[in-house]
């Protein structure tokens, strides 16, 4: 994997200078210097720690895996002790590491939470707001409507990230994110939640397949053919498993991938056909070389939904992209 590869590159160059680091406590010499612990450095202390990876969490916090790397050595250098065992397959905690992250979770939490204090302060919009979204919303529906957000609002920065449904409601559970947009799904308790857009799904095929010939297509009868997957583990991966089974049958494709638009590229080439939504069909298989046929089942009326944690009020900034998304 890819990242494995660059996680290699990297191990030599962010151990901190002299430290033999195998996770066993290290006599560091001492310094006359007091070192500041940079905030910023300890929030990416988390995210590393949290992804077990630094070339994941350095995609995570749109910073360069090298930049990131050496925040933690300056970070293991102002603290005196190695944070971290690294090796080529990621990283993980030492005893300090495990007490630097307790107490960093907590310190960040407390960062975020009076910089949104004080961004409700005062007359005008501004901050930045914390938006986790699946892909389909991220494909379909969001780039339209944070473009006119942005546009009333430009003091208003959108921190966007991209996960799957469950992802989207624990970020929003977690206090990381401060609007989701995912598909429908029981909401938990401490969250409110919106209707957002309809999504339903379809059928993509190549022009000139068999079940092209049909106004809409039977779950069953998708099941009959090669089949393109995609995410597998993510939220539609488990909901067609689920739908199989309980038609006494396997969903079994022949290729998973990671994203819609590679879905569509490997139903282009014959691979296979595939259901996804509405809205991802639209974007990557409109042209005439592809089939999209509606998903009949009463199950494919999917449905997309907003989700905040219940604050009355919510900051100024959150609530005006709220109110953006839900008009």
């Amino acid at each position: 994997m890819r990242w494995l590869e660059e996680e290699r590159h990297l191990l030599a160059a962010t151990i901190p200078r002299g430290w033999e680091n195998r996770g066993r406590p290290l006599h560091l010499p001492p310094t006359s210097v007091a070192r500041r612990i940079d905030p910023y450095s300890l929030r990416l202390f988390v995210a590393t720690a949290q992804a077990g990876s630094i070339v994941r969490a350095a995609q995570q916090e749109h910073i360069a895996a090298s930049a990131l790397g050496r925040r933690l050595s300056d970070l293991e250098h102002a603290f005196g002790t190695p944070l971290l065992v690294r090796s080529p397959r990621g990283i993980a905690l030492t005893d300090a590491g495990r007490l630097v992250l307790a107490r960093g979770r907590r310190i960040d939490d407390d960062l975020q939470a009076l910089v949104r204090e004080v961004q409700t302060e005062g007359d005008g919009v501004r901050g930045t707001v914390r938006l986790y979204a699946n892909m389909s919303s991220v494909v379909g529906f969001l780039p339209e409507r944070l473009k006119r957000f942005m546009a009333a609002y430009p003091q208003v920065a959108v921190s966007l990230h991209e996960e799957d449904t469950q992802q989207v409601v624990r970020a929003c559970l977690d206090d990381r994110a401060d609007v989701g947009v995912a598909a429908q799904t029981a909401v938990p308790a401490g969250l409110d939640a919106w209707h957002f857009a309809q999504d339903p799904l379809h059928v993509v095929m190549p022009a000139g397949h068999p079940l092209a010939a049909q106004a809409a297509v039977g779950f069953g009868q998708v099941l009959g053919h090669a089949l393109i997957g995609v995410r597998q583990g993510g939220a539609l991966d488990r909901t067609m498993h689920e739908r199989a089974q309980a038609l006494g049958q396997r969903f079994a494709p022949a290729v998973s991938v990671g994203s819609f638009d590679a879905v569509c590229r490997m139903v282009e080439a014959g691979l296979g056909i595939a259901l996804i939504p509405r809205s991802a069909a639209a974007a990557y298989a409109g042209s005439a070389t592809f089939a999209l046929r509606p998903l009949d089942e009463p199950w494919a009326a999917r449905s997309l939904h907003l989700y905040a944690l219940h604050r009355s009020p919510q900051p100024r900034a959150v609530q005006a992209l709220l109110d953006c998304l839900r008009g």
